[in-house]
């Protein structure tokens, strides 16, 4: 890392070499002849030069005359502190981004497709890190004897960048060309995409030349390109450009609700997340995975925890049936900067991608928030899948709702020992009869069912509806066995800061459903832990009413200042009353 100051031992000698060369070139013999002169040995004078090169104080090039050895320059401090802070000047904080991409929203509107905001996001991010990666290559070529022909060769090797791009396709280049930038920006995308198979299916896809086939649109993509130029994305971190990654999914989600994409509030996210608690060594398993959100959050509980270098031991995994929401789902672990995930595509209630020879593949945690009541997985679809009679052994739901060939799925993919299941689905799964009791009834029968939170109503984009978390357990702890905590939650919200109609979970919301989940224990009107008896009493019913009412909300009412306001409402009844007959006798006389 390079510093701004010196140790005072290492100060000393850089003033010693800058009264003898200044800003002019010199050689390690030089250098040697001049502290001879100050009682260095020949060993030291390569150890300090070289501490000097690694702060930034010292230029290294090779020697024309001779490629075995080095010319030097050292760096002025005029000129370091203010390469310093021009470094520093670069770094973009977490207002500025934000501030760029709600240009970019009410630029766009509901006239374009969200998904080209992400595409540009993406793109120039990937684009100012291959500048970044480039230049580090480059000098590293360079210091091991390249000449610079053949450093910037090997700079532009596949092997030194997160992505494959051609230097023709990079932003700046894409951008010189203003009278042809629909036509260059989908060529490049196309071409990035062959040559990165992952963003395959996004963007590939979009065609800005017919979007761009209306003046209007053209301007609006020129307008977005020249935004987006405006900061280099090197240096922002990786926690802001998720966010704001995030911050796009979830601006346009009421919007893309109306279409039917499913977008996952991160606050409901974070409450099952601290639930299952993953942990270091751990694989992480999201069926329907989307966007990501899951796995993303796994992630952050980690590092926010231990750090990123444990959060990094954490191995996830995701499948997704949309090619669209893949790509995108990939992008943004990227922009999280999120390594060590593997996403499939595929319909996992017919073709599950994660194997282990002719098993499912086993993991510590399961987490999903799969379309609810989805419609079209009968009997006789399921069983044209692979797996069917390992992972549909409680029974078959019916056509028009898959919510519980879900819940068994996952139940199927959670290791026997480690394994923790948490999903997130449809309030009625809890007391639907027909197919769905009859698997319901089994799945209790087998003490898996370790708690059900009834969620607060309006939290989701797409539906009032509350929708219900369940918590299945493959090894219950001998306290939990044949018990159930079922939880009321549905009170415990506030108003969304943005969004008018909808409700929202704060942090202290989540933390009363964790902390109860943790003790396990009764708190009236919020949770009660059910024995099994009761809940087979009840039919294997598990409609949270039936086992925790909430807490009714009595006001306190001030009779006498209440009477006193309707004394007062009267009164104005009264004057309003006397000036409408006044006004009525002079019209009619």
């Amino acid at each position: 890392m390079q510093e701004i100051t010196l140790p005072k031992w290492l100060e000393s000698r850089y003033k010693i070499l800058w009264n003898a060369f200044g800003e002019e070139q010199f050689r390690m013999d030089d250098a040697i002849n001049i502290f001879k002169k100050n009682l260095d040995s020949d060993k030291e004078i390569p150890v300090f030069i070289s501490e000097l090169k690694k702060s930034g104080w010292i230029e290294v090039e090779l020697d024309p005359k001779d490629s075995r050895k080095r010319i030097y320059n050292l760096i002025s401090k005029e000129s370091r502190i203010e390469d310093f802070f021009s470094i520093d000047s670069k770094k973009i904080s977490r207002t500025d981004i934000e501030t760029l991409l709600k240009k970019a929203a009410d630029l766009i509107r509901t006239r374009v497709d969200y998904k080209f905001i992400l595409i540009l996001l993406f793109l120039k991010r990937i684009s100012d890190m291959w500048e970044l990666e480039y230049e580090k290559a480059l000098k590293e070529a360079i210091e091991d004897g390249l000449s610079e022909i053949e450093a910037r060769k090997e700079a532009k090797n596949v092997a030194y960048h997160d992505f494959d791009l051609p230097e023709e396709f990079l932003w700046d280049n894409i951008r010189k060309e203003t009278n042809v930038l629909p036509e260059k920006l989908s060529t490049a995308l196309k071409k990035i995409a062959e040559r990165n198979p992952d963003l395959a299916n996004v963007l590939d896809d979009v065609d800005f030349i017919h979007f761009t086939s209306s003046r209007d649109n053209a301007e609006i993509l020129r307008q977005l390109f020249e935004l987006f130029s405006e900061k280099k994305l090197h240096y922002v971190s990786p926690d802001i450009l998720g966010d704001s990654y995030e911050w796009i999914l979830r601006y346009f989600a009421p919007q893309k609700a109306k279409e039917g994409e499913v977008y996952t509030p991160r606050e409901v996210i974070k409450l099952l997340v601290q639930i299952l608690d993953p942990k270091p060594g751990e694989r992480v398993y999201d069926p329907a995975s989307a966007s990501n959100g899951m796995l993303i959050l796994s992630f952050k509980h980690v590092e926010e925890q231990l750090g990123k270098q444990k959060a990094n031991k954490l191995f996830l995994h995701g499948q997704e049936a949309n090619r669209k929401t893949l790509a995108l789902g990939r992008m943004n672990l990227y922009i999280h900067d999120i390594k060590n995930a593997e996403t499939e595509l595929g319909d996992t209630l017919l073709y599950p991608k994660f194997k282990d020879g002719e098993n499912l593949k086993q993991f510590d945690i399961v987490i999903a928030n799969p379309p609810w009541n989805q419609d079209g997985y009968s009997e006789e679809t399921l069983k044209k899948g692979d797996f069917w009679k390992k992972r549909y052994d409680y029974g078959f739901v019916p056509k028009q709702s898959a919510d519980w060939a879900w819940i068994q799925h996952m139940i199927a993919s959670a290791n026997d020992n480690t394994g923790r299941i948490g999903i997130v689905i449809d309030n009625g799964c809890l007391f639907r009869g027909g197919k769905e009791k009859a698997v319901r009834k089994k799945v209790l029968k087998d003490d898996l069912l370790e708690s059900v939170i009834l969620l607060p109503e309006k939290l989701f984009y797409n539906t009032g509806a509350p929708g219900a978390i369940l918590i299945f357990r493959k090894n219950k702890p001998e306290t939990h066995k044949n018990r159930v905590l079922v939880i009321n939650s549905n009170e415990n919200f506030k108003k969304h800061p943005d969004v008018r109609k909808l409700n929202y979970l704060g942090d202290e919301h989540i933390a009363k459903v964790v902390s109860t989940y943790i003790s396990f224990q009764n708190i009236e009107g919020f949770a009660r832990v059910v024995d099994m008896e009761e809940i087979i009493a009840n039919d294997y019913n598990l409609n949270i009413t039936l086992y925790v009412h909430s807490e009714e909300k009595i006001e306190k009412i001030n009779v006498a200042k209440e009477w006193q306001k309707l004394k007062e409402i009267e009164e104005e009844i009264c004057k309003v009353e006397d000036k409408l007959e006044n006004v009525i006798k002079e019209i009619w006389g």
